[in-house]
């Protein structure tokens, strides 16, 4: 499987990238390994995960889904088939967070969930504004010469810190983003095809999107809002999508998978993977049904015509 450079960092990931937010959590350990082996058995690589994960659910503190990922590392002996992506500057707590030794603790506990030596691509998921971008930076610039951490990457920063980054980096000789993980798909375009794109393409930084499909919307399950709500991990999100325009994508979707004999999930990831910008989408699967499902996408090519329905169908106001 051809795998693409991301940014500058040297690492080279195929364009799906498994979302580990579910490990732990809505996948329990036996099915999480499941899916990984399959997912690393399938010739992809890289995994994204973060230490806040899952944090959300009631008598979990955050660490979960590293600590399942670290346990089958350990079992399977796939270290060197994959990339690890974890993230730091959630809520665990004590607010977000990126001073400088808070990264480097952090960065200690989950390189020890993980049960690794080193984190391939650590991430600033959450941007902490009372922090200067400089003193994030240089915490990582500590991590990479330690060996800790291989790259660094960005996840919910604003388009001007984002941007200040990039100045501190050329500035002060500290490490640059090489990565972003923005929040990306066929509904949700308007915000990153206008603020970050042009950041993206002038820094030459790879994108590996999260919420590729929306949240299991551009799957094609959800028929409603009511029919969404039936979900309890996804419905409060699915169901803002229905609008008219979220009515459109779907018949896009149905129409062009129709027409490929593929899936609607697939032709929404693979639209992704078509974007001139993007690296990887980030999806999630709780079933191996569901990770058949969305591997499948890697294989599928779109015609131009075919992408002309999709991007007319979600194109934003």
């Amino acid at each position: 499987m051809q795998h693409r450079p991301l940014g500058r960092s040297g690492l080279a990931i195929a364009p799906l990238m498994l979302g580990g937010n579910v490990f732990g959590w809505s996948a329990d350990e036996a099915t999480s390994f499941r899916l990984l082996d399959a997912f690393v058995d399938a010739g992809f690589n890289a995994i994204d995960t973060a230490d806040s994960y899952s944090r959300w659910v009631p008598g979990h503190s955050g660490g979960e889904s590293e600590t399942v990922i670290g346990r089958w590392l350990k079992t399977s002996g796939k270290r060197g088939k994959v990339v690890i992506a974890t993230k730091v500057g959630s809520d665990m707590g004590q607010g977000k967070c990126l001073k400088k030794d808070y990264i480097l603790k952090s960065a200690d506990a989950s390189l020890k969930r993980l049960g690794i030596e080193t984190i391939d691509l650590y991430q600033s998921h959450f941007d902490d504004e009372t922090t200067p971008v400089e003193e994030t930076l240089e915490a990582y610039g500590q991590l990479i010469k330690a060996g800790k951490v291989r790259a660094i990457g960005a996840s919910n920063l604003s388009p001007a810190r984002l941007t200040a980054s990039f100045d501190a980096s050329r500035k002060h000789g500290v490490p640059r983003y090489e990565s972003l993980q923005p929040k990306y798909n066929l509904h949700d375009r308007g915000v990153y095809e206008r603020d970050y794109a042009p950041i993206v393409a002038a820094e030459k930084i790879g994108v590996i999107p999260y919420y590729g499909l929306a949240a299991g919307f551009l799957t094609g399950k959800y028929r409603s809002k009511d029919d969404a709500e039936k979900s309890k991990t996804r419905g409060g999100t699915v169901k803002n999508y229905f609008d008219a325009r979220g009515a459109a994508i779907l018949m896009a979707l149905a129409n062009v998978a129709r027409a490929k004999s593929a899936t609607s999930a697939q032709v929404a990831l693979a639209w992704l993977m078509g974007r001139p910008t993007i690296t990887a989408p980030i999806a999630s699967a709780t079933k191996l049904e569901q990770l058949t499902d969305i591997l499948g996408a890697a294989k599928l090519n779109l015609s131009k015509n075919e992408i002309a329905t999709l991007d007319a169908a979600s194109a934003s106001a």
